[in-house]
């Protein structure tokens, strides 16, 4: 517990003729305000370098080697949160020169196995949604299939007053 105590500990020094509430205030503000510049200095030590979904410019100046695959699914969205599991750096270009769009996905090439495995989850999950049957194809099979309702009973209380 004592130790806790001691490494939270701070050396504040001041030189002042006299001490008062306003004069502690600022030297705390720039001490706090010390500590901000730190903080961000540390995390911009350099450039980021960009990782899962980006365009295909800020992938080729990785200079890692680029590879494609294209892909006719309109469900490429689909695809962003299987890349993002397996940390597989791409991008996607829409090609319109055909009749039918497709989609072009870049990657690097040192990603080659991830983007398999990607792909492979991918293909299955989208075959699993294929297979499921229309909720709304249940509804009506239901509906079909139901007996028809038969009207309410009507009901008439009487709480037994007689005259």
């Amino acid at each position: 517990m004592q130790e806790e105590v001691e490494s939270r500990t701070v050396a504040l020094s001041i030189s002042t003729a006299k001490l008062t509430g306003s004069v502690f205030k600022a030297a705390v503000a720039k001490f706090l305000q010390h500590i901000k510049e730190q903080q961000r200095d540390k995390a911009h030590t350099g450039p980021v370098k960009p990782t899962g979904k980006q365009t295909v410019k800020q992938l080729i100046g990785q200079n890692q080697g680029v590879t494609n695959i294209e892909i006719s699914s309109k469900n490429i969205g689909d695809f962003d949160r299987v890349a993002r599991k397996y940390g597989v750096d791409y991008a996607v270009m829409k090609d319109k020169s055909g009749e039918k769009p497709k989609y072009l996905v870049f990657f690097k090439a040192r990603d080659t196995d991830a983007l398999t495995a990607a792909f492979r989850e991918y293909t299955a999950s989208a075959l699993g949604h294929s297979k499921r049957p229309s909720v709304v194809k249940q509804l009506q099979n239901a509906r079909a299939n139901a007996p028809e309702r038969t009207p309410d009973k009507v009901r008439v209380k009487n709480k037994g007053i007689d005259r």
